[in-house]
């Protein structure tokens, strides 16, 4: 990952003029939605429809329409809950900790991964509003002043999700817009009419002088050093919902930076996937190059080095603990009802990515784009058997359980697919994909 000018001059390919740089990635923006995007949205908004009955039939008729039981009263809803908010790191890690270590190949991913953050950010909230049953009282769980002094049950771990998701999307839109004011500077120019006008309004009157990028530049090392701390302190809290329970297989110290690890490593997966298809569909492979696939693979495979250490030490602690209840949950774990999910995350997280040492499977898009795939199913995996494993078996045998999933619980996480590959499609039909500023700098 060294910045040396040598490596920065090979992060643009086929010799683009700035020009060339500004006229390449605002072509999707100026021509007509390409057919590829059209049909992406058109099967996001059939997504959207067929997830949104199973949404609305959930809040009609209740919670109930899902799988869950008195024991196990979470599953696929506070699943989906983790591993989005888990996705949305990426984009804050890409953007604030590359920044501040100067990484110059970051400058073409770093916008889309912003994107990504809000996005994912979003689609979590969408399982906080699910799983109170009763959406519009989600004001609930808001601490504001009121007539009655009525406050929030701070005791409710749905509480400490909302202060997680509602303090990671403001941070994360902030960093993300700030970002883009240059660029929306350069679009307003561009603009005509309505366009422009809006352009004008969200560009804070940016006329790309010194005096302007003097100030802008440490300003954003200033919120980039802000956003770093956010990526820790976020999944931290949410980590702690369960490991702050006593619950057998929640009650451990080391979920906080296993948490924030299996966030890391989903998230980046996830850029990965979404830069791959960025990269084909806008023809953008002048400015996503394999250097940069190689790179977010060489944070993939280091992440999922990290993910296999914390699976080793949950295993040893239940052991060495001593605890009979701690013991028996992870033996179910490895030989009872889930023992297949258990071994799958293990697979798909920790042990596939290791090809990835190898420098041909690292630089090959259709390898990377498959295993990037599969180290989301598997952090997805990972978050289930968390949650519904723990649950299944408690301390009584006489309220042991086996979770199925309904067609409910499917058609909910359905239409969180679908609202966020939405949010996405528009964010990138409208707005520019990569930071033009930056990469023109590097040019």
């Amino acid at each position: 990952m060294n910045d040396d000018p040598i490596v920065a001059e090979s992060l643009v390919l086929n010799n683009r003029t700035q020009n060339d740089v500004k006229e390449d990635i605002l072509a999707p923006l100026n021509t007509n939605a390409l057919n590829n995007w059209k049909i992406a949205m058109a099967i996001s908004v059939i997504m959207i429809i067929t997830g949104g009955y199973c949404l609305g039939k959930t809040w009609w008729d209740g919670v109930g329409m899902w799988g869950e039981d008195k024991t196990i009263n979470w599953a696929w809803d506070i699943t989906n809950f983790v591993w989005w908010i888990g996705i949305g790191h990426a984009g804050t890690l890409i953007s604030a900790i590359l920044l501040l270590f100067r990484a110059k190949w970051r400058s073409s991913i770093n916008r889309a991964a912003e994107a990504m953050t809000i996005c994912a950010v979003l689609c979590s909230a969408l399982f906080i509003a699910a799983h109170l049953g009763r959406p519009w009282l989600i004001y609930y769980i808001i601490p504001y002043p009121n007539r009655q002094e009525i406050w929030v049950n701070f005791n409710s771990p749905l509480v400490w999700d909302a202060f997680a998701v509602t303090t990671y999307l403001t941070v994360s839109v902030i960093y993300w817009y700030f970002g883009l004011i240059p660029d929306l500077g350069l679009l307003a120019n561009r603009s005509k009419g309505i366009r422009k006008k809006i352009y004008d309004l969200l560009s804070l009157g940016w006329n790309n002088n010194i005096e302007l990028w003097r100030r802008y530049e440490p300003m954003m090392y200033v919120l980039a050093g802000l956003a770093t701390a956010l990526v820790v302190s976020v999944h931290s809290v949410v980590s702690m919902d369960f490991s702050t329970g006593i619950v057998p297989g929640w009650h451990s110290t080391i979920f906080p930076p296993y948490f924030v690890a299996g966030a890391i490593h989903s998230g980046f997966a996830m850029v990965l996937t979404l830069m791959i298809l960025i990269r084909k569909v806008l023809k953008l492979e002048s400015y996503i190059t394999i250097r940069h696939i190689e790179n977010m693979n060489k944070i993939v495979l280091f992440m999922a080095g990290l993910v296999g250490i914390a699976y080793l030490t949950e295993a040893f602690i239940a052991f060495y603990s001593a605890n009979g209840f701690e013991i028996y949950q992870m033996l179910y774990r490895l030989m009872g009802d889930y023992a297949k999910y258990y071994f799958l995350i293990n697979l798909f997280n920790f042990i596939l990515p290791q090809l990835l040492w190898k420098k041909s499977l690292r630089r090959n898009i259709l390898f990377s784009f498959i295993l990037s795939i599969i180290v989301n199913i598997g952090m997805w995996m990972e978050r289930y058997v968390i949650i519904v494993v723990s649950l299944s078996r408690d301390f009584l045998p006489s309220s042991w359980s086996v979770f199925a999933p309904t067609i409910y619980d499917v058609g909910v996480f359905i239409f969180s697919l679908g609202l966020f590959f939405s949010l996405f499609l528009l964010f990138v039909r409208y707005l520019p994909v990569i930071n033009i500023s930056e990469v023109r700098s590097m040019v």
